[in-house]
């Protein structure tokens, strides 16, 4: 009922479908990188020199992007975005096979992503009542389980039917095409951040010490899942001729599920306890399931554990989301929500360089790497649960109470 409730929700239909739509290409990018340059001869250093330009121009980019919103609004900065990301993309699909603008398209997709998630998550609040901000919040977690299949699955299609360099003019399209949904919207264009406090300086959502601790503890699950992902396809490797079907896709996809489900249970729930308790509540969660990984046990038991370990992480996400939107410091959440989604991935992907160098050795450290990640980052936030006090609640009520137009 809470679901069906939030779906019929003026605006909620179509800004979750444009967000999903503008964001797909970011479940897209590495993999179809990866295969265009390898179609076009490329070495792997330049794949792994491309890749890792991605990967850091939308570590920088994304909080800086989401500075300009906190500071001029959203259809500009994403429409914009929209446009330079692309053209990136189309730098690569023309030259896959070139030392300097393979790379250098990389960079600019990566840099100019457009901002749809921490967009997204800053109209919550003016979109939804305040009662239903947890199932919103749910929702949007959940929805990016369905990513991390539907990218893989559509580069997968596309490169296998037409080729690679057509999914990366697929990945343009649709990232111009969800920004354009989003930015259209009466929400996006009639957003606007609170002004900034003059305290917030260049540091801006940064100066808030419980921000920050939270943001160290959420890049703690980030480690976590990319050396299970490298887990994941090492055992896979290991077990190809001893019952796994699919392989890694299969592991990935369970716990993929596992969290869709998890993140659906949670939002379905009127929760009493408040946001801090069940964001530490939720990574210590995360850090049991994680530790039966540790058996690697057969593939039918692996393939339960894949499942289980998934179900904490997007509820973890959830509960943090509505977290930082509270910690934000007046008129720097977008900015706020785009550090998120920068730590969160740094701390995947120093998890699954860590991991890959242990996968030579044993794959039982490979999941106490992954097991320690989130456990480290669960115990930073229990211990920092004090500093998780809500700096911009008055502010949301505020604009709770404002009316969206409908036009």
């Amino acid at each position: 009922m809470g679901y069906l409730a939030l779906l019929r929700a003026p605006h909620v239909g179509r800004l979750l479908f444009g967000t999903l739509l503008g964001r797909l290409p970011a479940g897209m990018t590495a993999l179809v990188i990866a295969l265009a340059l390898r179609e076009a001869d490329a070495p792997y250093s330049r794949i792994g020199l491309a890749t890792a330009a991605y990967a850091i121009a939308a570590a920088i980019g994304g909080p800086v992007l989401g500075r300009i919103v906190d500071r001029t609004g959203q259809p500009r900065v994403l429409l914009a975005a929209a446009v330079v990301a692309g053209a990136g993309y189309a730098l690569l699909a023309l030259a896959p096979g070139s030392a300097l603008a393979a790379p250098l398209g990389a960079a600019i997709a990566g840099l100019a992503m457009p901002p749809l998630e921490p967009c997204l998550r800053s109209l919550w609040p003016d979109v939804v009542e305040e009662e239903q901000l947890d199932t919103a919040y749910a929702f949007d977690s959940a929805s990016q389980q369905i990513l991390y299949v539907a990218g893989p699955l559509a580069v997968a299609g596309i490169a296998g039917t037409v080729g690679p360099v057509v999914a990366l003019w697929v990945a343009a399209g649709l990232g111009l095409a969800g920004a354009l949904v989003v930015a259209t919207t009466a929400p996006a264009r009639a957003w606007q951040a609170p002004p900034r406090e003059h305290s917030a300086g260049l540091l801006g959502p940064l100066r808030s010490p419980g921000l920050v601790l939270l943001l160290i503890g959420l890049a703690g699950a980030g480690w976590a899942v990319g050396a299970q992902n490298v887990l994941f396809i090492a055992y896979a490797e290991a077990h190809e001729t001893n019952g796994l079907p699919g392989g890694a896709g299969t592991l990935l996809a369970l716990a993929a599920l596992g969290g869709l489900l998890g993140a659906l249970g949670y939002g379905a729930v009127k929760w009493r306890s408040s946001t801090a308790s069940r964001t530490w509540v939720m990574a210590l969660g995360m850090a049991v399931s994680y530790l039966p990984l540790v058996l690697v046990p057969g593939p039918a038991a692996m393939a339960a554990l894949a499942f289980l370990s998934g179900i904490a992480l997007a509820p973890l996400l959830a509960a943090a989301f509505v977290l930082v939107a509270e910690l934000a410091p007046v008129g720097t959440v977008t900015e706020a929500f785009a550090w998120l989604v920068t730590l969160f991935a740094t701390g995947n992907s120093l998890g699954y360089a860590v991991s890959g160098h242990l996968a030579e050795g044993s794959l039982r450290s490979v999941a106490l790497c992954a097991a320690g990640g989130i456990g480290l980052g669960a115990v930073l936030l229990f211990g920092a649960r004090r500093w998780f006090r809500p700096a911009a609640a008055p502010v949301a009520a505020a604009r709770l109470a404002e009316p969206v137009p409908v036009g």
